[in-house]
């Protein structure tokens, strides 16, 4: 039987991420784990870098972007259940977020990453390509991909019963 007490949940504030945001506390209230919500803010320096108009404002405007982000997390993240499940959110600020998922994996010996994906076609996927896909090759730990609209979760009731011992 595998044991989790890290899962990390990775989000946008998507759709994708609010379906995989629900599998990691599931999970984590079935293994008694720890939810880790973490959420990548772009560097806004490095997506303006050359651009000498902005570079007065850059700290300013990351700050507002890193502001509204913690909002979203607090908003997304309102547990309303009687034994609140115990939650850490992270904010990290990078130009790459799928190597930033994976370095705090790794650094906080995460068991479990929960990823949403947007599940597009090949060409959609060429162009674009993806952070979940880029997380599923280079985590140190297994990875869960939940594409939107998701099936529904069912746990088998010998597994809560283990989970629970």
């Amino acid at each position: 039987m595998i044991t989790l007490k890290h899962i990390l949940v990775a989000t946008d504030f998507s759709e994708q991420s609010d379906a995989a945001l629900t599998y990691g506390r599931a999970l984590a209230r079935n293994f008694n784990a720890t939810l880790h919500v973490l959420h990548i803010v772009g560097n806004v320096s490095s997506a303006v870098y050359g651009l000498e108009g902005f570079s007065t404002s850059m700290p300013e405007m990351q700050q507002e972007i890193e502001n509204a982000a913690r909002k979203q997390m607090d908003d997304l993240l309102v547990d309303n259940d009687e034994q609140p499940l115990p939650t850490r959110r992270v904010l990290i600020t990078s130009h790459a977020p799928a190597l930033a998922i994976v370095e705090y994996a790794g650094r906080e010996h995460i068991d479990l990453i929960v990823a949403g994906t947007h599940g597009r076609g090949a060409m959609g996927h060429l162009l674009m390509g993806s952070v979940a896909e880029r997380v599923v090759r280079t985590a140190p730990c297994p990875v869960l991909t939940v594409r939107h609209p998701e099936h529904e979760f069912v746990v088998p009731d010998t597994l809560v019963a283990v989970a629970s011992a």
